[in-house]
């Protein structure tokens, strides 16, 4: 397992924008990631999102899940050498949303290292609650050399 602090010793993030609370698992053999990002009301967009109805943006989920793949693919790496590089969200494919999700969920991101080309890579991504998937994507990330 990773911690909150060891997270932020890989990803820039910070509050209100680091979405992943732990790493619960990594098989570095498979290159997959499972990643905790607990829903709280207490998070500052369910003030506008919506005031009588909190939901998740879409768009947070799909950071989270793009904050994974980048964790994943940082172990990845350190694992080959020494990293020293930050990780950019360079897009997603293929994006579902299957059902709201809601303060009180905790969201299982699991992230698959797909493909490498240069300095651009490819995961296969999904967030869980209660066993059945909420969200789904094809995440890109661009490595960047510090």
């Amino acid at each position: 397992m990773i911690n909150i602090e060891e997270i932020q010793s890989i990803l820039a993030h910070r509050y209100p924008f680091l979405l992943v609370d732990r790493v619960i698992a990594v098989d570095l053999e498979k290159n997959i990631i499972e990643c905790l990002k607990n829903i709280t009301a207490n998070e500052p967009q369910f003030t506008g999102h919506f005031p009588d109805h909190p939901v998740m943006p879409g768009v947070l989920l799909i950071e989270s899940m793009a904050q994974a793949a980048g964790i994943l693919g940082y172990q990845m790496k350190v694992r080959q050498e020494e990293d020293n590089s930050i990780y950019y969200f360079a897009g997603a494919d293929k994006v579902r949303f299957r059902r709201p999700v809601v303060p009180g969920d905790q969201v299982i991101l699991r992230a698959e290292f797909v493909a490498m080309k240069r300095n651009i890579w490819k995961f296969s991504c999904e967030g869980q609650v209660d066993g059945k998937i909420a969200c789904s994507a094809e995440i890109t990330c661009a490595r960047k050399e510090l």
